[in-house]
């Protein structure tokens, strides 16, 4: 993240967005895992453990929401694609704490992070959110993704079609050439 750590009140909170550290695995773990058991935005199933969070600094930018050593939230990219002319498209996900949800935090992590994608040279940034997740949806309207489409019955959760909407955002140069 080019800028370093920014502070930013919200709510009642002095929360500060900031690239994640090893301290941070194990509060990362509880959060995607609350996610996976409230079945409201990943299709995975299955708890992970803090080697699963190593991993993910190790192929994206992650960065949290910290309100005191607590982290709140956060926001990680992936790779889209392997071949070379994707290398400017990022994939992402981003996950807040149940307890915060609905105070900004998400709004916070989502500013910062379209702004180092866009410092790190990234031209686009994509998800995909279930029809359902109307939280979400608003957020990432608010932050400048346009729907794209839906992807029909994409996959089963606990046995049950999900459908998801495709979300992208351009970034930089690609943007500024709209």
């Amino acid at each position: 993240m080019t800028r370093g750590p920014r502070t930013t009140i919200v709510g009642a909170m002095s929360v500060t967005v900031r690239a994640t550290e090893s301290r941070d695995f194990e509060a990362l773990k509880e959060i995607y895992n609350q996610v996976i058991d409230e079945r409201v935005a990943t299709f995975n199933t299955e708890h992970i453990d803090v080697g699963g969070i190593s991993e993910w600094t190790e192929s994206g930018l992650v960065l949290v929401a910290d309100s005191g050593g607590d982290v709140l939230g956060f926001v990680r990219s992936f790779p889209y694609r392997a071949r070379p002319c994707y290398e400017g498209v990022a994939q992402f996900s981003i996950y807040v704490r149940e307890s915060a949800r609905g105070q900004g935090v998400g709004g916070l992590l989502m500013s910062e992070f379209v702004h180092a994608l866009a410092a790190d040279g990234k031209w686009k940034v994509l998800s995909r959110v279930f029809v359902e997740n109307e939280a979400s949806l608003i957020l990432l309207a608010k932050h400048g993704f346009r729907e794209v489409g839906i992807y029909r019955k994409h996959a089963r959760l606990d046995g049950v079609w999900r459908d998801g909407v495709i979300v992208e955002r351009l970034l930089g140069p690609a943007e500024e050439d709209e």
